[in-house]
């Protein structure tokens, strides 16, 4: 078995490190700038669903459901998924794709169904559906907690032998004189390693760039507010990703998170970035969400959080080695929807360091898609894909 460095304890780095664990790899170090779930993914709103346009990132989401839900016997630790369901709004004009990708998606196993607007106000009666002309439903979608999920995936990997290194921030990936990663500089010295696994988020390009390897990857700003249910109980029981309106939003305590599409890019520092939401931007948010459920103009507002998604030009993960450099494995890029498919990316990338066959084809994510004109394009892409 090789040695191994993961750089990041986050969802993905930790997920890594569990699978590797699980393949009999011992020589395993993972390296983190503060603890396990503390960056990015303690921030995640953390949706669990399987709506996708592209086929393996559905057989990805798919897997991990499937983990999630078998969470204590899998990790031996406590249940971390909420089952609440899903229901993904999307354009009128967009009602014949959702269809091909429902399709798609259960010829993929998930368990997903087209239903009218009618079956919608069946299961909220109190959203807005007259701009309805077909919605996706998925029962078994819920949500988690990224720190959560983070921790428990890295405890149980340091239970099965792996080394675990918190503030410890990566300075550097070093090389040799072939320019093969062999390791990386840290405040305390420097770690050696056969591979590393960067698994750094929206702290991954720089370390690339020394390298003279930049992915195109981007910080992007967003806001997330949780409301308190109103006087009418709650305003939705279900998640719900809305093209409609912009946005998405699930349950959470005794209210509901509401969260948007997009945020701003511009001169967005991932260590120095607003950690409260403005008041004028969740009002306008807030605004915007109670056109599909009108309970939230009652609602209160109990906090915010905010946080920074790397962003790749498809919206899409990087995943795999990077051309002409040996000895590293990147995992980045993942634009906002990393958490609910952490365990097979995970395993994805544990199963590429040891070099095992793939369980899901993850060639098409590759680091270099962009450097060669291919960025994916799903077949049946929304808009605001």
């Amino acid at each position: 078995m090789p040695e191994i460095i993961v750089v990041g304890a986050g969802v993905m780095g930790a997920s890594t490190a569990f699978h590797l664990a699980e393949r009999g790899a011992r020589a395993v170090t993972v390296v983190d700038a503060r603890h396990a779930g503390e960056g990015m993914s303690s921030r995640s709103s953390a949706l669990v669903r399987m709506h996708y346009t592209f086929e393996q990132e559905v057989r990805l989401a798919v897997d991990s459901l499937a983990f999630f839900r078998e969470w204590p016997e899998r990790v031996g630790r406590p249940p971390v998924l909420r089952e609440c369901g899903f229901v993904r709004v999307v354009q009128p004009g967009e009602a014949d794709l959702l269809r091909k990708n429902v399709e798609m998606q259960r010829a993929c196993g998930a368990e997903a169904e087209v239903i009218t607007a009618a079956d919608v106000l069946e299961l909220e009666p109190r959203w807005r559906v007259d701009d309805v002309v077909a919605a996706a439903y998925e029962p078994r979608a819920g949500y988690g907690d990224g720190a959560v999920v983070a921790g428990d995936f890295l405890s149980r990997a340091r239970e099965l032998g792996v080394a675990y290194r918190p503030n410890t921030p990566v300075r550097s990936l070093l090389t040799d004189a072939g320019g093969r990663v062999r390791g990386v500089r840290t405040d305390t010295g420097d770690l050696m390693a056969d591979l590393v696994v960067l698994a750094a988020g929206v702290w991954t390009r720089p370390l690339l760039l020394a390298l003279g390897v930049d992915l195109p990857i981007e910080s992007e700003y967003h806001e997330v507010t949780v409301l308190r249910d109103g006087p009418g109980g709650p305003a939705s029981r279900i998640a719900c990703i809305d093209s409609g309106t912009r946005t998405y939003f699930r349950p959470e305590g005794g209210g509901l998170l509401l969260g948007d599409f997009i945020g701003p890019r511009d001169g967005i520092d991932p260590d120095d970035f607003p950690q409260t939401p403005g008041e004028e931007s969740v009002v306008e948010l807030v605004g915007r969400a109670a056109r599909r459920v009108p309970a939230l103009a009652e609602s209160g507002i109990s906090r915010g959080v905010t946080g920074v998604y790397d962003m790749s030009p498809d919206a899409r993960p990087m995943l795999g080695a990077v051309a002409g450099i040996e000895g590293l494995i990147v995992a980045a890029g993942f634009s906002g929807m990393g958490f609910k498919i952490c365990p097979a990316v995970g395993r994805a990338l544990a199963e590429l360091a040891l070099g095992e066959p793939q369980t899901v084809d993850v060639s098409a994510f590759t680091p270099d898609r962009f450097a060669q004109g291919r960025p994916i394009a799903p077949p049946y892409g929304y808009d605001d894909d």
